[in-house]
């Protein structure tokens, strides 16, 4: 097994803020269940970023439509963390938004 690194930001609709999960197409065979794997990215994003903030920053400084990116993880298939690069929102709007 290898480590992949999966893209991680916040999505905004009208009604909700959705956390994104950009795989790789070339995605290890060792990650069998998405959904696992997808809480996983979660679940270490929010170790990382106070959850809180982030999202009340997203909300406030972004428009519904936007994806608001916030970095990378590094993660082997047994959830180790081997890096990561993550920032929470910038302080300007469209800092981050794709």
């Amino acid at each position: 097994m290898c480590a992949d690194t999966f893209g991680v930001g916040i999505r905004l609709t009208e009604e909700e803020l959705r956390f994104v999960v950009r795989v790789p197409s070339d995605v290890d065979s060792g990650w069998t269940d998405p959904e696992a794997f997808q809480s996983l990215v979660a679940e270490t994003v929010w170790d990382l970023l106070d959850q809180e903030s982030v999202l009340g920053a997203v909300a406030d400084r972004f428009e519904a439509g936007a994806t608001v990116t916030l970095g990378t993880v590094t993660l082997e298939p047994d959830g180790t963390v081997v890096s990561h690069d993550l920032d929470a929102p910038g302080a300007e709007p469209g800092d981050q938004a794709k």
